[in-house]
Formats: C-alpha cells, structure tokens, sequence
C-alpha cells in the first residue's frame, strides 16, 4: 500500500469509528482551533457564497460544519467508491485532501494536490481535443472558459455551444468572443424539465448568479436532451449548483454519444460523490480524474473530468 492510499484508508477508518455526531463535534473542535483572522475568513466566504450552509461563531449558526459531517459520515461508502475509481494518483490525493480539509481545516495536504500545471479545464493529458469537437460550455459566464481553450488547444473545434443565463454576462460574453468562428450562444438555463425560471442575483459577483425557481428576472429553461441537435463530444459545466439537475436533462446524450465531461463538484458537500455516481448510473463506461483550481484554505473550483477511454 503507497502512502496516498494508506492516508486515505487512515482518514476513512477514523471517520467509520465514530458517530456522526461525534464527527461534528470533532470538526467543530478543530475549527475553534483555527486563529480567529481565518474564521472569520471562512464565515466572511460562506455569507457571500451560501452553499456549504451558515457559519457564524458569534451567533451560534454551524450548520456548515454539520454538513461536513453529514457528509463524511452518510457517504463514506460513496467516497470510497470514487477513489477507487479515479484514474490517477494525482486524483486520489487531491480526494484524500478535501476529505481532510472538510474533516480538520488542515490546508497543507490541499496546498500540495492543487493543479498548478495546466488551466481549469485545460488539462492536456486528460483533453487531447480533435477539429471535430462540437463544445458545449454550460454556465459560459464571459466567455473566460471559451478564451482559455482556445488559448490552450487553438481551433480544436467544429462548434462550440455557450449557455449563460445572466444579461450582463451574455453581452460581455459576445463581445469576447465575437472574433471567433462557430460560437452560438444561447441565453437559456439548462434543467432536468422545460419550464419557466427565474435568476436569483448574487451580490458578489454575477459569476455566482443561480437559476431558483421565483424572482423578478424572468428566464427560459429547457433541458439539454431537447435544446441539443447537435451531437456534444465535449461537455463544461458550472452553473453554481445546478449541474445535477443539468446532467439529468442531458441524459440521453451522454448514454448515447459519451462525450467527455467537465463538470464543477463543490457547490456544496454532496456533489463530490453525487455527480461522479449520476455519471456512472448513466453511462458506466467513463473514468474520472479530479483537479482543483482553489485555494489551500477551502478547496473550491474542483473539477471532475469523466472520460470515456
């Protein structure tokens, strides 16, 4: 056994020996732990971005570290069918990091697994594209993902398909890529079921905007299965927490035609393990590899690749 699997299965064996309430207590105790400039960091974050549930030590709201608990203690079975799913070490490493970040706020084994050799979602030895590709870049924002693939591959693409929800992103988004061949963008939010929707305004960044299901800005939405004539040989995905509901309407795609999968796993702690596991109940014939283009203190902007090799 390597030093990578033994951690792991060290981390695993500690977490299956306790309660779950036992394991809330424990992260809560490592948390009190942490210097106070870092908590409040980290409560100043989850404000702005509220998916991983409140934290505020002043007003006793710990309802993000009882979802880190709930989450390592009731998918401990599904954590350990992803590792031994990934493909690769670098994989396994960066898996055994967040578990242990989200168990003890430790940030140096995080430090070391993050992805400082290529871009997000420009992994060259995970994507080798060919002229064919036909891209579909869900969530597309301002077109930020678009530029860096063709900075990195060039014109490896027949097509690429945008879908963005946000007014002001779509226009900056045609903007930076209007000098560009055979980019369609499509201003429509991507579900598991057509129906009307509505965009909840994130006051941070309109980066963070989400599709909820009443509001003000009205908005059409539609599954990808429906939208789609095209055949997809490459999938993106990051729409803050709406990729599991996204995948579900993109279903028949990826049994049918396998295209490779870039699908952002950490808004929130269920997504790590519920999205590989979606993936595999579709189509089980893809491997996985995750990166992540975070920070060491909380891991975010994790992405798992499912190709299918």
């Amino acid at each position: 056994m390597n030093q990578i699997d033994k951690k792991f299965q060290e981390l695993v064996v500690t977490i299956a020996r306790n309660k779950k309430e036992e394991v809330y207590d424990s992260i809560k105790n490592h948390y009190y732990k942490l210097p106070k400039e870092i908590r409040n960091a980290l409560e100043d974050y989850y404000e702005k971005f509220p998916y991983w549930g409140k934290l505020k030590e002043e007003r006793g709201e710990y309802e993000n570290l009882y979802l880190r608990a709930t989450s390592l203690k009731n998918h401990l079975e599904d954590y350990l069918w992803l590792y031994n799913k990934l493909k690769d070490y670098r994989s396994k490493k960066l898996l055994f990091a967040i578990l242990k970040n989200w168990y003890t706020f430790a940030s140096e084994d995080v430090k070391y697994a993050l992805e400082n050799n290529y871009q997000q979602y420009c992994d060259l030895d995970i994507i080798k594209p060919t002229t064919e590709e036909i891209i579909v870049d869900i969530g597309a924002y301002i077109g930020d993902s678009i530029l860096s693939y063709i900075n990195n591959y060039g014109f490896e693409y027949k097509k690429i398909i945008a879908y963005e929800i946000t007014p002001e992103s779509v226009e900056l988004l045609k903007n930076n890529t209007k000098y560009y061949p055979n980019i369609e963008i499509r201003k429509k939010a991507l579900l598991n079921e057509k129906k009307k929707v509505f965009i909840n305004l994130n006051e941070e960044s309109f980066s963070a905007n989400q599709v909820v299901e009443s509001g003000e800005e009205i908005l059409d939405g539609t599954t990808l299965d429906e939208d789609l004539i095209e055949t997809p040989t490459l999938i993106k995905m990051d729409i803050e927490g709406g990729e599991a509901k996204a995948l579900l309407g993109a279903k028949e795609h990826i049994k049918e035609f396998s295209p490779k999968l870039l699908i952002s796993v950490y808004h929130g702690y269920e997504d790590l393990w519920k999205i590989p596991r979606m993936i595999d109940e579709m189509n089980p014939n893809y491997t996985y590899y995750l990166r992540c283009y975070g920070t060491e203190l909380f891991p975010t902007e994790i992405i798992l690749y499912a190709i299918k090799e």
